[in-house]
């Protein structure tokens, strides 16, 4: 990727320099207090920012501790997300504790440091997940409201297909009445590559092992499909460009970047409750401190690693735990920062008798540079598209083994245990070790979706400038190793169907060295990484519940003023990509929060 470091340099360079629309440091603000003080421009802070300021009465100030979107190439150009943007000047550069279930390895764990937050930074894998997830969360929080009947306009209203950057004709791809009519653009591969019909042929003559999936958007989602990726025109589309960009004219919406919120402060009791209305910021931590105040609500969008952590410094969590950081604690809510759940991936490889696939692209830098010169002179080429074209979300049989010891955590039948990532190279994106210097690979990446395993994050110390202390846990649960065994096996089954006679030629790598549930087990031990999907440490349950930390409509638990909009509010994580879901959920809290305020 070296011959891309000038044009990442220059992309990184041109992000310093905002639109006058956006203020790079607090002292540009020409008021200090809103109706609404958003904390976080991810996918839910920029949706947010936008739906409320559809009323010109709400006054709206969003604060990022991250740069502007534009301008950055690697955000941009689809293709190339997986090998830039990881641990860079756009991402909050965290790592994990040593996972005591993975060999004590100590993992990356980026989230979006930017415009659209991760949604800027992700591999753009759209999925809304079954109807089942969303009923589920209903019965988990005792409110209908978050049932599918109750949740699908919202989808509806959050994205829509557009024609693949290549024009061709999708008919048989998708379906274009399962997609709606929203802001944020979905497409399917432009360029198709020579993996694609094996795996929808694999699918189709497999019969119920393997079934094909015709959208991934219908509300069942197991089966064998089309990737569909949020890019339109050959662009990324993330909740920077399509929510909060075309609104930043509004005179009712300020945004400042490059500023870090320290805590939320309280400022009076309302009902016996503490009223936060007050949000305290710096630009790093030698610079003065400032505050705002929000009339209305002070809305907490930082994520599930950032707005636990500003939940903890505020004084809200576990009471016992913030006494030994000498923290006054204003609220004693012991689930902050617990139940943390996300979804563990490997890659499996195989070699292939091909020279079309992706490895060359990955390990010329000539090549690259001729395909980035004509992504740049029109949006087109191989570039302009995801990494990978096809993926599929599938289940353990009925009869597996593991059943008798667990309980199906799924959501349901039309939700699945496992997911493949198909890529026509060395595993770009998701691999643990160097790309081989020659051969060509097939990947599979395997992704855990129903994992058991929970994990945790707590303060470091009362610098909110310091990372805080994550663990995932990753792979602490049996039932997620057997999965993990599970998709292996069913990897390497697909891969000996007829349409892959003479393609694949051989196993490739310690995961597909290993041969027994326990060498698997091992091997993955050594493999395993984050697809980047932390949910569920500010957990909302039933209203009255003694547990969870907000309630069904979004509300802080024992406060007044204070509502959390992000992925840290998952009852439980879909098994699926969040970005769809997460852009439901924020829809859904901007129009409770408009009502609350009629």
């Amino acid at each position: 990727m070296n011959g891309l470091l000038f044009f990442f340099a220059v992309s990184l360079a041109l992000a310093c320099f905002c639109k006058a629309t956006l203020f790079t440091n607090v002292s540009q603000l020409t008021k200090s207090n809103y109706d609404f003080v958003i904390v976080g421009a991810g996918a839910a802070g920029s949706v947010l920012a936008n739906r409320l300021t559809e009323n010109p009465s709400f006054s709206v100030l969003v604060i990022e501790a991250g740069v502007t979107n534009e301008g950055v190439l690697d955000i941009e150009v689809p293709f190339l997300a997986p090998g830039n943007l990881p641990m860079s000047s756009v991402t909050w550069n965290f790592t994990t504790t040593p996972q005591q279930n993975l060999d004590d390895r100590v993992l990356t764990y980026p989230r979006g440091r930017v415009l659209g937050g991760s949604s800027s930074i992700n591999f753009m894998v759209y999925t809304r997940g079954s109807d089942e997830e969303y009923d589920r969360w209903a019965k988990l929080t005792e409110n209908s409201g978050w049932a599918w009947e109750n949740v699908a306009q919202y989808y509806f209203k959050s994205s829509r297909l557009v024609p693949p950057v290549d024009g061709r004709n999708i008919t048989g791809e998708v379906n274009p009445s399962d997609h709606g009519n929203g802001p944020i653009l979905v497409s399917v591969p432009g360029m198709p590559s020579e993996i694609d019909d094996r795996v929808f042929t694999t699918s189709k003559e497999s019969g119920s092992e393997f079934p094909f999936s015709l959208d991934w958007q219908s509300g069942n989602a197991v089966g064998v499909g089309a990737l569909q990726s949020t890019a339109g025109g050959g662009v990324r589309s993330s909740a920077a460009t399509a929510y909060l960009q075309p609104v930043l004219n509004r005179t009712n919406l300020d945004v400042l970047i490059q500023t870090t919120v320290t805590r939320v402060i309280s400022n009076g009791k309302s009902g016996g409750k503490p009223v936060f209305n007050k949000v305290e910021m710096a630009a790093n931590a030698a610079s003065k401190r400032f505050t705002v105040t929000a009339s209305k609500e002070v809305i907490l969008s930082a994520g599930s690693i950032g707005t636990p952590q500003i939940l903890m410094l505020s004084g809200i969590g576990n009471c016992t735990t913030l006494k030994t950081l000498d923290i006054d604690c204003e609220i004693d809510l012991p689930d902050v920062g617990e139940h943390l759940q996300d979804h563990p991936l490997m890659s499996a490889y195989f070699t292939v008798d091909s020279n079309n696939t992706f490895d060359d692209l990955l390990r010329n830098a000539t090549i690259l540079d001729a395909a980035l010169e004509q992504w740049m002179s029109n949006h087109s080429g191989i570039l302009a598209n995801a990494p990978g074209n096809a993926i599929a979300f599938l289940r353990l049989p009925s009869n597996d083994s593991i059943f008798k010891t667990f309980a199906d955590p799924t959501a349901g039948p039309n939700s699945p245990h496992f997911e493949f990532i198909f890529a026509a190279s060395d595993g770009y994106g998701g691999s643990v070790v160097p790309q081989p210097a020659t051969g060509h690979f097939l990947t599979f990446q395997v992704v855990v979706v129903s994992p058991l395993s929970r994990g945790n994050l707590k303060l470091n110390n009362t610098d909110p400038f310091d990372f805080p202390i994550i663990n995932p846990n990753f792979f602490d649960s049996e039932f997620d190793q057997a999965v993990m065994v599970g998709a292996v096996r069913a990897a390497r089954r697909f891969v000996e169907a007829a349409p892959w006679k003479g393609f694949v030629t051989g196993l490739f790598g310690v995961v597909n060295s290993a041969n027994t549930d326990e060498e698997i087990i091992a091997a993955s031990r050594q493999s395993i990484v984050t697809i980047w999907h932390p949910t569920s440490t500010a957990r909302m349950s039933p209203k009255d519940a003694s547990f969870g930390v907000t309630d069904p409509d979004l509300l802080v638990k024992g406060a007044e003023g204070l509502r959390i909009v992000d992925a840290s509010i998952f009852p439980v994580i879909p098994a699926g990509h969040p970005v769809a879901a997460m852009y439901i959920i924020a829809e859904r809290a901007s129009d409770l929060i408009k009502n609350s305020w009629a």
